[in-house]
């Protein structure tokens, strides 16, 4: 019997290309008895999180921002960081609707927080911006920038800087429990967060390892795609390192997209004729295998090399 999303823990962080809704069809596709297991790219890690693995489990990203939230949340207790959360709230007088409701800030939930919290979350942007230091403290304001941000989005200029806009949204029951969620397991499973450069990252992996991808997308465009973020270059390099690891007999698998909004990418299709294309429903219903990639405006596809 097949998991259902509502058996899958959610990150803590809602990442932009994030995999949570398309879990129960991409788990079910990996490898049975995984050894030692690494999730390149790991972004809000809600692949890492729901593995099954025997061995090690590792997640690796560009982002330190996001790597450095992550090792915070490892390292200490969860009443420690909810009262450092708690007091950022406090000290910058954001939103609390958990403890006052919707009523106090004059605003409805259908409309959110974003009039009465856009002040109090600027200045919370230019402090974290203007950040002497990075520590454990400004690794829970850059959470807290995310769960009050637009959509909760993870965006910085070319400065550096983090430049969400204010959401509508804020630190509620629901979130803290998905937190605390977040924190036991990436404890319970002892995940190890590395800020590294695909390239630069040693991946050592034997037979009965599995490694899965899950790479900015070549010819689509998101926040984590901005600046050239990943061009042609990062693309092959990436199909390289891949082809490697099936010459060494270590099963991978690949998250991508072979068409979309009219684009394709031909370098993926051609490196894909060598292995399998699980294609997978784009609008996170229930795989359809017999779907006609013609017929979609975006070609979301599993890449396996089993």
């Amino acid at each position: 019997m097949l998991q259902t999303e509502t058996n899958y823990l959610k990150s803590c962080l809602n990442y932009t290309g994030g995999k949570y809704k398309l879990l129960k069809q991409i788990i079910p596709l990996f490898p049975k008895n995984i050894h030692n297991f690494i999730d390149l790219f790991c972004g809000g890690a809600n692949v890492a999180v729901n593995v099954e693995a025997r061995g090690a489990i590792c997640g690796i990203d560009k982002q330190k921002e996001v790597i450095r939230l992550f090792n915070t949340l490892k390292q200490y207790d969860f009443g420690e960081v909810l009262n450092i959360i708690n007091r950022i709230i406090t000290e910058y007088s954001l939103s609390e609707t958990s403890k006052y409701g919707y009523i106090k800030y004059k605003c409805e939930s259908s409309a959110g927080l974003a009039a009465y919290n856009k002040e109090q979350y600027l200045r919370l942007r230019r402090d974290y911006n203007s950040r002497p230091e990075d520590n454990p403290y400004y690794d829970l304001v850059f959470y807290l920038l995310n769960v009050y941000g637009f959509n909760n989005q993870i965006r910085f200029n070319k400065k550096g800087h983090y430049n969400i806009p204010v959401g509508k949204r804020d630190f509620n029951d629901k979130v803290k429990s998905n937190l605390e969620k977040f924190m036991n397991r990436i404890k319970e499973k002892n995940i190890e967060f590395i800020n590294a450069d695909f390239r630069e990252a040693k991946i050592e992996l034997a037979k009965g390892d599995f490694l899965y991808a899950d790479p900015p997308y070549l010819i689509s465009t998101a926040t984590y795609n901005e600046q050239n973020g990943w061009t042609k270059k990062e693309e092959v390099d990436l199909l390289r390192l891949l082809d490697g690891l099936d010459e060494k007999g270590v099963k991978f698998a690949l998250s991508n997209v072979l068409d979309h909004k009219g684009k394709e990418n031909t370098i993926l299709k051609n490196w894909a004729k060598n292995y399998r294309i699980n294609y997978l429903d784009y609008n996170y219903g229930n795989s359809n295998y017999q779907i006609k990639k013609k017929t979609l405006n975006t070609t979301e596809v599993l890449i396996t090399n089993y």
